[in-house]
């Protein structure tokens, strides 16, 4: 695979290659490293495309994983503790878990046991390889980088997408790079307020 497109958010890119220069060397070099065409084994059901050869998310994934993995990136999961008081919520949302728990149960309200989980963590970089349900990409932009940022355990998020002229050999449902930069670009320029990479992949 190869990167087709890239779009640097709040200066994501530019602080991966002054800061952590060989972390997105890792990125770049597990991305032509992946053979997109040992991929292709999905044989299409759907209308229109039957019988079709088409590159298959699940075994994409499984080569991303093991190409990360070699190079010591890891899944990151974090707990926290949420209820049904916005204030409460406010006031705990930066104690540690434990304390969380016990604030809430303080004041009378049940305390929820919840968790954010990023596919790939490392030197303060967390990576989502997204080759699932369009809906997906804007919960990885808008809800994990931004949990991983605001507990400060990263400084930028990478988001690893397909390109439109790749997505469209996949069956239907997996979203794209140019639809996820349409949603980041009309949320202004501050937000999601966390540096990103949003990387676009072509076969």
């Amino acid at each position: 695979m190869r990167i087709g497109a890239l779009y640097s958010h709040l200066n994501g890119h530019e602080w991966l290659l002054v800061h952590r220069r060989s972390i997105w060397a890792e990125v770049e070099q597990v991305i032509e490293g992946v053979d997109a065409e040992a991929c292709r084994v999905k044989v299409s059901r759907e209308r229109g495309m039957q019988g079709k050869l088409l590159y298959s998310p699940i075994e994409m994934n499984k080569r991303f994983c093991e190409a990360f993995q070699v190079l010591g990136w890891t899944e990151k999961r974090t707990q926290y503790w949420v209820t049904d008081d916005m204030h409460l919520i406010r006031d705990t949302l930066h104690l540690e878990p434990a304390e969380q728990k016990s604030v809430i149960q303080s004041v009378g309200k049940i305390p929820i046991l919840s968790y954010n989980q990023t596919d790939f963590q490392k030197e303060r970089a967390s990576i989502e390889v997204q080759f699932g349900k369009y809906a997906f990409i804007a919960y990885d932009l808008f809800v994990k980088h931004l949990a991983f940022y605001i507990g400060d355990v990263i400084d930028v998020g990478i988001e690893i997408l397909p390109m439109k002229c790749f997505q469209s050999q996949m069956s239907s449902g997996p979203g794209y790079y140019e639809g996820a930069l349409y949603d980041l670009g009309r949320q202004g320029r501050g937000s999601p307020a966390v540096p990103l990479v949003l990387v676009g992949l072509e076969a």
